[in-house]
C-alpha cells in the first residue's frame, strides 16, 4: 500500500487532483491483482470482461466514425441528398423528348452518349408544393442492378460526407414525401432521400402497353 501513502503525501498541502488519485488507485489495484493467485476460471472471467469492454469501446468509436457520402442538390427551395453509391453521373439537361400517355412525373427521355435514359420530375412524383422558380436543368442519373433513370434538380450543391450519428429519423412525411422515400434529416435540414426505395418503386416502372417507357 506504499502507493496510496505516496499519493497522500503528494496531495497534502495543495489542491486535490482527483484524476491523479484515481489513476494511482487503479494502478494499485493492478499491482494487487498481479500479486494475487487466481484460479484459471477467475483469470478467464477477467480476460473475458476486458475483451467485452474493448469490443464495446471499439464499436462505439466505429459507429461515431461511420458516415454517408451524398450528392446534395436543391429542389423547390429545399436541400436534398442522395447516396453517391447510386449515382452514375450528373448530366446537363439540354433537350428531351416527351412520351405521350405517360404519368406527369415522367418528363421524357434524353440521349446520354447514345443511351436512352428516362427522366423523373421529383416535384410531381412527390407532389411537392411549388416554392419559387426552379431551373430544373440538371439531371442526376441514379441506378442499381435493375433500374436506371435520371431525376431533375435545380442546382447541384456538391458532394458531402455526413456522419451517420447526425442523421435523425424523419417524420412520417416531409412536404408530402412519404416516409418510405426518406432516409433521414440532418440538423441543417438536409433531407436525405432513400435512393434504394426510389429505384425499386414499381410506380416508376411504366407499363409498356400504355405507350410508355421503361428505362
Amino acid at each position: 500500500m506504499n502507493i496510496n501513502k505516496d499519493a497522500a503525501k503528494q496531495v497534502t498541502g495543495r489542491k486535490l487532483d482527483w484524476n491523479e488519485i484515481r489513476k494511482k488507485v487503479e494502478l494499485t489495484g493492478e499491482i494487487l491483482l498481479k500479486n494475487t493467485v487466481l484460479s484459471k476460471e477467475e483469470q478467464q472471467s477477467i480476460l473475458k470482461n476486458r475483451a467485452q469492454t474493448i469490443a464495446v469501446d471499439t464499436q462505439n468509436k466505429t459507429d461515431a466514425d461511420e458516415s454517408i457520402e451524398l450528392i446534395e442538390f436543391s429542389l423547390s427551395a429545399e436541400r436534398y441528398g442522395i447516396e453517391t453509391s447510386f449515382v452514375r453521373e450528373v448530366y446537363p439537361l439540354k433537350d428531351f423528348t416527351t412520351l405521350p400517355g405517360t404519368p406527369s412525373f415522367l418528363l421524357g427521355i434524353i440521349n446520354v452518349r447514345g443511351k436512352i435514359v428516362s427522366v423523373i420530375n421529383l416535384k410531381k412524383f412527390f407532389n411537392l408544393p411549388e416554392k419559387g422558380l426552379g431551373e430544373l436543368n440538371k439531371v442526376i442519373i441514379i441506378a442499381n442492378e435493375k433500374m436506371e433513370f435520371g431525376i431533375l434538380a435545380d442546382v447541384i450543391l456538391g458532394t458531402n460526407s455526413i456522419p451517420l450519428h447526425t442523421v435523425k429519423a424523419s417524420p412520417a412525411a416531409i412536404d408530402g414525401i412519404g416516409s418510405e422515400y426518406l432516409k433521414g434529416v440532418t440538423g441543417e435540414h438536409l433531407i436525405i432521400l432513400n435512393t434504394r426505395n426510389i429505384l425499386n418503386d414499381e410506380k416508376i416502372i411504366i407499363n409498356q402497353k400504355s405507350s410508355s417507357f421503361i428505362s
